[in-house]
Parts: C-alpha cells; structure tokens; sequence
C-alpha cells in the first residue's frame, strides 16, 4: 500500500459528489493500492447532508477508505492536501447576471485559493468543476500563487466524452475506437468541438473522423451544438443537471493526471503558455499529453484552418470577458 492519499472534495452535499465519493473511495481513480483520506467540504448548512454521506461511505466497507471527515472551514480541508477536487461553486439562478454570478464565485475560489495556499502541499493537484470552471480555476491559482500553475486544471472532459460519444454514435462503433477529438477554450456553450486531427477505428483501419462520417456539415454544425448545448438538453429532459457523466469525466480527468495518456491526447482546461494564440495565463481547454505523475504538455503543431481559428478566438474572447469581469468583483471586493 502506497502512502494515505488526502483527497478533498468540495460541494460534498451535492448530486456530483454523490456520484463520485463512491468511484473515488473504491480506488477507480488513483489506482487499487492507494489508501485514501477523503475530506468532505461544504458550507455550514448543508453539513447534515454531509453526515449522511460520510454514513453511507462507511457503510459501503472499502478496504482502500482510510479515513472519512466532513468540514465546513477550508483552512482546516485542505490542511496537507495532495488532491483538490472542487466541485462546489455558486449556481445561476434565475435573473441573475453573468457579472454577478462571477463575483458570488469570485469570493468562493479566493477564499478557496487563499487556503490552499496556506496549507495544501506544494504538490497539490487542483481540479476546478464548479462553473464558470476555467475562470473560477483562474481566480483560485491566482490566490495560491505558492502553488504552481500547472497543478490548477479545470474540467473539459465532459465535453470531450460527449464529443466521442457523437462521433461513435454517428459512425457506428464503440467510443473506445474515437481518439484525439479536442476541447478548445471554456466549458460554455462556446466551446469548439474539434475532429480534425481525430481518428476512428472502423473495419480494424483507422481513418481521419472527418473521413468515417462523410458529413462536414453536420460536423460542423450539429454535432458542434449537441456537445455545446449537451448540459442543458440534459437539465431539460431530466430537470437535473448532468451529475453521473459530470462524475464520470471527474474521475477520467484525474486518472490520467495520476497515470499518464501515452500517445494519445485528451481535453483539459490548463494555464496558457501562449500556444496557438492563446494569450497566456488564460485557464482554457487544449489538448494535452500527461505523464504519469501530473505532468502535461499541450499538443503542439496541429494545423489551424480558418474555420478552427474563428472559433477559437472566439472562446478565448469570452474567457478574457470573464476574466476581466473577475477583476472588476474582485476590486469592488476590496
């Protein structure tokens, strides 16, 4: 058995978290040797829900769950945390105003930074979910500046989940046999859903995904709606939002950060260094290679048609709106 691992999850009393505790704690993610300390944090409120969810983990007898706690103070969390899974952020509700759900988020992920800074380890891994993900993602490594950027990521895999799935859905094969799709830029409907340099597997011959499904105008039309606009088909069918597959990316996400891709590229929500573009220090979504251990690198040298371009300058211009908007709840703050 491998050193405790102590994993904190925020947002515990929610329906994302309830789907992933289980898939955590029974060793999916971070492997079947790893002993886990999993901290629960949410807000005062809600910690008898809490309670309970810490009853059922410890009903479900996991020989890899060392330990179970609930907290409501981030200081005491993320004391010696090596993982932060931080699903917990405001919602929109209705009437509210993009500016005014980024500033109740501003304070949220500053608090949320400045403790983190204070007492996770240095090595600590940080996984943003709550929306606006990538720019709630900015805000907390901006407030741990002691950690390094690169181990502040947020979450895009949904989004390429969904793209696979239409791709394989579309051609008619499995998803395992759909790879290098890519996610570029925020978790928003402005996302750009990019097959270009993508393959699937069909007869046993790999084949460019553009040239399996014959159809460029449903690729670049509807099939870019459906994984932009997924999360609300979803709420609107269910009148809930996506909680099992939001768990299921959450724990996709973090595997390969534990254990590396190999050869072949995933989407994740990372600091900019420039590539592609991009201005840098933006948290937005690349594909990237992962090592085992953490360590990524965006994908480098892929052509960019005009097409491409447009929408990821597109998205990359939301992203700088809301960083900007940050700011200006941050100074109000102050």
């Amino acid at each position: 058995m491998a050193e405790v691992l102590r994993v904190v999850v925020t947002g515990a009393a929610g329906q994302i978290a309830y789907s992933l505790l289980y898939s955590i704690a029974k060793g999916d993610v971070f492997g079947a040797n790893q002993k886990l300390s999993l901290v629960l944090l949410d807000i005062a409120p809600m910690m008898t829900v809490v309670d309970g969810v810490i009853l059922e983990l410890q009903d479900c007898a996991l020989p890899l769950l060392d330990k179970v706690e609930g907290s409501s103070s981030p200081n005491e969390a993320f004391k010696d945390a090596d993982v932060a899974i931080m699903v917990g952020a405001m919602p929109r509700k209705e009437g509210m105003e993009r500016k005014d759900l980024l500033k109740a988020n501003v304070n949220i992920f500053k608090a949320q930074g400045e403790a983190i800074d204070k007492f996770a380890k240095k090595t600590v891994k940080v996984l943003v979910v709550g929306n606006p993900a990538n720019t709630n993602a900015f805000i907390c490594a901006n407030y741990a500046s002691s950690i390094p950027r690169e181990n502040f990521s947020c979450l895009t895999r949904l989004d390429h989940n969904r793209a696979k799935a239409q791709i394989a859905l579309r051609v008619g094969v499995a998803t395992l046999d759909v790879k290098n799709v890519i996610i570029w830029g925020n978790h928003s409907s402005t996302q750009y859903p990019d097959v270009n340099h993508g393959t699937v597997k069909v007869g046993g011959a790999e084949k460019a995904i553009r040239g399996a499904v014959q159809d460029d105008s449903w690729i670049n039309g509807d099939f870019l709606k459906t994984v932009q606009q997924r999360g609300g088909a979803i709420i609107k069918a269910r009148k809930l939002s996506s909680a099992m597959s939001a768990a299921k990316a959450i724990c996709d996400h973090m595997r390969d950060l534990w254990f590396g891709t190999g050869e072949e590229w995933v989407s994740m929500g990372v600091s900019s260094d420039g590539s592609y573009g991009i201005e840098k220090n933006l948290i937005y979504s690349f594909p990237v290679r992962i090592q085992a251990g953490g360590k990524w690198e965006i994908v480098q040298g892929l052509n960019i048609d005009d097409f491409s371009r447009e929408k990821m300058d597109s998205t990359m211009k939301e992203l700088m709106e809301e960083r900007d908007m940050a700011a200006e709840a941050i100074a109000e703050v102050q």
